[in-house]
């Protein structure tokens, strides 16, 4: 879908978006188009149940007096609900309410709202940036789309007083939706698709945008002594891959300005819970187990395609979980490349051997700022917070104060759970220096003390993100792979760590 901006001017034809505040109050374009339509449209919205509140919205169809196909009016409410985080959702509704546009083209008119903390031009773009959003669709191997499946939608136009200043706001914006939906993309592939190799080659095609990307393979690992990561991966014929990208977009040298900011990801390909086996029931799900990874590369994508002023490397370790003959046992033990030993009590407990080392890593060769690594790490999270939010776990009440804050403001919220002394005694082991699973108990705490153990003083935040993919629409996000933590950690950038 195509996005443009535009000078003020309602279309004569195709589809129109207009909009009224609490109590129907109309916009100026809105009541235009109503003096055009002989008060049509007042008419048409005293029929109905539409009030203008946030969130509503009314559809009309071929507006007396006009020549126009469809005009949907939404609800925009008080004043004070017209946000940036507000439009964007609004820009996904209207999106999802006229996507089935017959002419292919949709025009929003916007119109300064007197009271509002943002101007035409900012909820211009952020309308945009939401519609963008909500546009997703992952159909590569579908053959046979009904007409119906498919949107017509091939572009949005916004109208706005100073649509210049919007057009350059959302360039921006269109480079994180860029990234979003790569990560999207990745998630969304299956693990015959997307393996070790192929991931590491995807995260390869960022080098276009300038991104420096090293890919490891078993060899190199093993000479690290990355048997944790390594041990993931013995029993899948796809050889394990460690893949470095660098952002080099902050200042130059190696001082403390030019110093790295870092995130790492899990990224399992498909995880069958090795020789401790996951059941059947939802074992094709597992594709999404390298979320942590698909965010990550996404993350590069954005930064390098807004050219972030920034500093960035990003880490992900890829593995695939398989059960052969040669796969590894409970109860083996494996060398960190910390140096650390580890009890495998439970070899679907894997995602946290291949952080230890990719984590160990990074900390080693860049001494980062600070580290963040995502993980679709435990079931145990979901239970606690089931979709609503993302776990975050941090030994820096200021990194995990400005994350959280950043989640608010782009929708991808996380909640802080603990960590301490007593939960960290849990993965203790009698015959290594720690195991990989405590128990039932904790389950989300006790692996995150396990990933703590692997990066030393360093500022650091775990956020654990199993719950990534969508049962149904949310006005930003539809069904499926949601792209989590790339809006989240571009904002995290944006407010704190740009030069």
């Amino acid at each position: 879908m195509k996005i443009a901006f535009a000078k003020p001017g309602l279309r004569a034809t195709g589809v129109v978006v207009v909009s009224a505040g609490a109590g129907s109050k109309l916009s100026a374009s809105a009541a235009k188009l109503d003096k055009k339509s002989g008060g049509a449209l007042s008419r048409a919205i005293r029929a109905s149940s539409f009030e203008g509140k946030k969130g509503h919205s009314l559809n009309v169809l071929a507006l007396a007096g006009t020549k126009l196909d469809e005009v949907m009016i939404v609800g925009l409410g008080k004043p004070g609900d017209i946000t940036e985080l507000e439009m964007q959702r609004l820009g996904g509704r209207i999106y999802a309410g006229t996507k089935q546009a017959k002419k292919g083209s949709v025009t929003v008119a916007v119109d300064a709202v007197t009271d509002a903390k943002i101007t035409a031009a900012d909820i211009a773009t952020e309308i945009a940036y939401g519609a963008k959003l909500r546009s997703y669709r992952f159909d590569k191997y579908r053959t046979k789309l009904k007409p119906a499946e498919k949107p017509n939608i091939k572009s949005l136009t916004l109208q706005c007083a100073g649509f210049a200043n919007a057009r350059k706001k959302y360039a921006s914006l269109g480079k994180v939706a860029d990234g979003v939906f790569f990560t999207r993309d990745l998630v969304s592939e299956p693990g015959n698709v997307i393996y070790p190799d192929t991931l590491a080659k995807q995260a390869k095609t960022l080098e276009k945008l300038g991104v420096k990307v090293q890919i490891l393979g078993e060899a190199q690992m093993k000479r690290l002594g990355m048997g944790a990561l390594l041990g993931v991966g013995q029993g899948s014929a796809r050889e394990s891959k460690l893949v470095v990208m660098q952002w080099h977009g902050g200042p130059k040298g190696k001082g403390k300005a030019a110093q790295p900011i870092a995130f790492v990801g899990k990224g399992v390909t498909f995880d069958t819970g090795g020789i401790s086996l996951k059941p059947r029931e939802g074992l094709d799900i597992l594709k999404i187990d390298m979320g942590g990874s698909g965010a990550v590369i996404g993350l590069m994508k954005a930064l390098a395609g807004r050219k972030a002023q920034v500093n960035v490397v990003g880490v992900i370790g890829c593995v695939e979980n398989m059960p052969d003959g040669n796969a590894q046992r409970p109860g083996d033990i494996v060398t960190s490349m910390s140096g650390q030993t580890i009890e495998v009590i439970d070899t679907d407990a894997e995602g946290r051997l291949v952080l230890a080392d990719a984590l160990h890593y990074t900390n080693q060769r860049f001494k980062p700022k600070f580290m963040v690594n995502l993980a679709t790490l435990t079931g145990a999270i979901m239970v606690a917070l089931a979709h609503h939010n993302a776990g975050l776990f941090s030994n820096n009440d200021q990194l995990a104060e400005r994350l959280t804050q950043a989640g608010l403001e782009v929708d991808e919220t996380l909640w802080r759970m603990p960590l301490g002394e007593a939960y960290d005694k849990m993965i203790d082991s009698k015959i290594a220096d720690m195991k990989n699973l405590a128990g039932r108990l904790g389950g989300s705490i006790t692996a995150a003390q396990f990933l703590q153990r692997h990066v030393d003083n360093t500022p650091w935040a775990h956020i654990d993100i199993s719950g990534i993919w969508a049962e149904t629409d949310t006005p930003t996000v539809p069904e499926g792979a949601t792209g989590f933590g790339v809006r989240l950690l571009d904002r995290l950038v944006k407010n704190h760590y740009e030069s």
